[in-house]
């Protein structure tokens, strides 16, 4: 039988999945290549772990929601990625979404719903 920790752990990383996506799709509004995207992410309080970073920025990019591109710089090879334009119409439904479901869901945490 999983123990509280357990069920917290799992529970935790549920929530998480869907916010990064949003958190990434976020910061892409301006050019970053995987390191500096990682680094944005942590200095604005959202861990994570190149394990999850890059297949994330690949699928996104499957799914036309980003384009890449390498360049060199500083003498090594990069794979620069942003935001395409269905990106931005999806980051910008994604957000409304976001929003609207955060004040629901502080509402019903508070007490008020």
């Amino acid at each position: 039988m999983p123990t509280e920790g357990d069920i917290y752990e799992t529970l935790r990383l549920e929530l998480r999945r869907g916010s990064l996506i949003l958190a990434v799709l976020g910061h892409l509004r301006r050019e970053h290549y995987g390191y500096t995207l990682r680094k944005a992410l942590a200095e604005a309080g959202v861990e994570i772990d190149e394990g999850a970073l890059y297949p994330m920025l690949r699928r996104l990019e499957a799914q036309g929601l980003l384009t890449s591109e390498w360049r060199e710089e500083e003498k090594r090879n990069k794979r620069f990625y942003r935001l395409s334009d269905e990106g931005r119409t999806v980051l910008a439904r994604l957000a409304q979404e976001w929003g609207a479901l955060n004040a629901s869901i502080g509402d019903i945490l508070k007490g008020e719903a």
